[in-house]
């Protein structure tokens, strides 16, 4: 919803998953602030899960939580903000694998803001140096 302005089931699941994530880190999505260093929750929360440090996230306060509990929960997350709203699972399979802990989801791809932040980045640092030789040149 938020890059194209369509409302769908999809932009549904998005939001699941968005709110799954911060439910489990206990972290907010705000993309006004960093994340452990990262842009995003979800930066964040991928970097995670891609470096295989998923039981670094639960929130402190989360007590009685299993690795494989938190896995799922990373992974069912990831896959609901996949940039394709067609990769994204059906609700009825994301109710499902929670209740089930069924693990034979397909594996998450980077999110959508991954790619973005990298392009923010990238198009900052080209202006602070154009600037930094803009500034030299006026001296």
């Amino acid at each position: 919803y938020a890059m194209e302005g369509t409302f769908s089931t999809k932009s549904d699941v998005y939001s699941f998953g968005v709110l799954l994530l911060e439910v489990v880190t206990g972290i907010r999505m705000n993309s006004n602030s960093e994340t452990m260093g990262f842009p995003s929750l979800t930066v964040y929360a991928w970097n995670m899960w891609k470096e295989e440090k998923t039981e670094e996230l639960p929130d402190s306060s989360i007590i009685d939580i299993s690795t494989e509990e938190v896995l799922l929960c990373v992974k069912i997350g990831l896959l609901c903000i996949q940039e394709n709203p067609d990769d994204r699972p059906l609700m009825s399979s994301v109710v499902f694998v929670l209740e089930n802990g069924s693990t034979t989801l397909a594996a998450p791809a980077a999110p959508p803001t991954l790619r973005d932040e990298v392009l923010k980045s990238i198009k900052s640092e080209i202006i602070s140096r154009l600037l930094s030789t803009v500034l030299v040149f006026l001296r």
